[in-house]
């Protein structure tokens, strides 16, 4: 008998971790649910653009921007370019999120630090790029140091308030807990502070490359010669519309695919947390 459920308890997790049928089943549905009204749309705006009830100057059709998509991709164009606003924004993210990151950690953990820069921080925060952007052209000029500290600038936000949150909002409970448990200074940071805290900071990271994403249209599109920007920008002058969507598109694939790579790095950094995941409604 006791044997029959040793052999019952190993069986469960192996069971646990094995995907039910019914799982795919419901991710496939899922997937189409999100799939159905983005398709939808396209059907009916080509639609109506081959028709002719939408000027193809103001809104060409899908297949059109397709196409231009194709043959820019095809000459090359399109990869030198988003080779180049990829950089720039790599650049941007490392710079401003790690500032970020260390500036969020000393505010956190220090008060002293928190009255200090935590004012001002916020204060600028509040200031539109748009409105600074003049400012970085006439102190650094129209070259890449410009584009990549004004992306710096847009990536450090986020992740400076976020992790300050973060580690304010730790349960003063779980202080008590590691009074019991003897923690030393560094055992608390490493074990209880940080853990707690790292979904904040990985929100922060998410949401500073969205962030950088968007301070590299604005880099580009102010006196740029090269990149996504510049290309958007020089087809709204010869008036392609066509290619202005094709620029769009490349910012919000960019865009989503980095975005799906942070909450894939939250679900293997956050298995331990057990949050509420919404309903099948």
């Amino acid at each position: 008998m006791q044997s029959i459920r040793l052999e019952e308890r190993v069986a469960l997790p192996a069971a646990a971790g094995k995907r039910r049928p019914g799982d795919r089943q419901g991710k496939r549905k899922t997937t189409f649910k999100g799939l159905l009204l983005p398709a939808l749309t396209l059907v009916i705006w080509e639609i109506a653009g081959t028709a002719g009830g939408i000027s193809p100057t103001v809104l060409p059709t899908p297949h059109v921007i397709a196409l231009e998509f194709y043959h820019l991709a095809g000459s090359g164009e399109l990869l030198y370019h988003l080779r180049i606003s990829l950089w720039r924004s790599l650049l941007g993210f490392l710079l401003g999120g790690s500032l970020g990151l260390a500036l969020g950690l000393w505010s956190g953990f220090s008060r002293l630090a928190e009255k200090q820069l935590d004012p001002s921080i916020q204060m600028l925060r509040t200031v539109p790029h748009l409105a600074i952007t003049p400012l970085f052209i006439l102190w650094f000029g129209f070259g890449e140091e410009s584009k990549i500290l004004l992306i710096a600038l847009g990536a450090f936000f986020p992740v400076y308030v976020n992790t300050f949150l973060g580690i304010r909002s730790v349960d003063e409970k779980l202080f008590e807990v590691a009074k019991v448990l003897q923690f030393n200074r560094r055992s608390l940071i490493a074990k209880l502070i940080l853990p707690a805290a790292l979904p904040n900071i990985l929100l922060g990271i998410r949401l500073s490359l969205g962030a950088a994403w968007l301070g590299l249209v604005v880099a580009e599109m102010m006196g740029s010669s090269e990149g996504v920007g510049y290309l958007i920008m020089d087809a709204r002058y010869f008036s392609i519309t066509s290619l202005v969507f094709v620029g769009i598109l490349i910012f919000a694939i960019v865009g989503k695919l980095t975005d799906s790579l942070v909450k894939l790095l939250e679900k293997r950094l956050l298995r331990w947390r057990d949050s509420y995941l919404g309903e099948n409604l």
